[in-house]
């Protein structure tokens, strides 16, 4: 009964936390399953976020203002690793890498220091852990909520513009694409751009919940990207086949996610295991499909056999 005490206390906060991640879970959805690439920048891109946001806040900056530079600036590191992959030819994984490695000293010469905190008490701030209980619009459920749905509008309008139809045909077939005259290596670029700023969003948006940007705060962020786009499509892929409730449905996938982690942390589990756990749900989501898939071609090749025997 106890446990389950801990556990209700703790939701509020599992929910606020779960959609902060959820925007980034959609800035990974943009690269994994429309462009179809997987991109490893994210781990740096989501630090950045929260650098610049926490730098910019400290010396007075508008909140939202230091938002949309943190969103710039995301899209930044997103042109970088799209550089080096359509114009230098570099594999867009090892683009990444190279970019999320470069991040780290960028990110700390934003910050002058491995870390930086915002008090709550004395600076302004769009969410705070502090006010997760709170019936009132600063909640992070509330504040956080409607961001994320406007966001959800805001890519799919886009991605039904002409645009944004041409970075979901290049992730499609790139081959068609090309013959059908569409730039390529301009939406690869663009696409990894868009989802390093959303990515950088959400780091801005954690690191005023949490109430400090670090260096490696975004250490893991792909594994967590990947198990809410994995987790979302699981639960929700057979009710939500519109665009945009995919993408809220990579949010809730996000949510889910954090749940989890809160029930195994209040059941006991070592914290330094965490990172096992997220891993292996990965890998377990992942490897739904292929099981589904080769069950249902051995279940087919037995059912022709078994007709062909008759």
């Amino acid at each position: 009964m106890e446990i389950l005490v801990q556990l209700l206390n703790a939701l509020p906060g599992s929910f606020s936390q779960g959609l902060i991640w959820g925007i980034m879970a959609i800035g990974v959805y943009v690269t994994y399953r429309i462009l179809d690439v997987a991109d490893l920048t994210v781990d740096g891109s989501f630090a950045t976020g929260g650098a610049v946001a926490v730098i910019l806040i400290l010396n007075g900056c508008n909140l939202w203002l230091a938002m949309l530079i943190a969103f710039i600036a995301g899209l930044l590191a997103g042109a970088i690793t799209g550089l080096l992959h359509t114009c230098m030819g570099i594999p867009v994984i090892l683009a990444g890498i190279l970019t999320q490695l470069a991040l780290y000293s960028i990110n700390l010469k934003i910050m002058g220091k491995a870390n930086q905190s915002v008090n709550v008490n004395k600076t302004d701030l769009l969410v705070s852990l502090r006010w997760v209980k709170e019936l009132a619009f600063r909640n992070p459920l509330i504040t956080v909520g409607v961001v994320l749905l406007f966001l959800i509008l805001a890519l799919y309008w886009f991605f039904g513009t002409e645009m944004g139809c041409a970075i979901r045909a290049t992730g499609i077939n790139l081959n068609m694409s090309r013959a059908q005259g569409i730039n390529t290596n301009f939406n690869k670029v663009l696409g990894i751009m868009l989802s390093n700023g959303l990515v950088a969003f959400s780091g801005a948006f954690l690191a005023q919940y949490q109430g400090f940007a670090d260096v490696k705060m975004g250490q893991g962020a792909i594994v967590i990207g990947l198990a809410a786009v994995i987790i979302g499509e699981a639960v929700f892929g057979k009710i939500f086949k519109n665009f945009a409730l995919r993408l809220l449905s990579v949010a809730f996938g996000s949510v889910i996610y954090y749940i989890v982690i809160q029930t195994v942390i209040t059941l006991g589990m070592d914290a330094n295991l965490l990172k096992l756990l997220s891993a292996s749900i990965v890998a377990v989501f992942l490897a739904v499909p292929y099981w589904r898939a080769q069950y249902a071609s051995r279940h087919m090749r037995k059912q022709k056999g078994g007709k062909e025997n008759a």
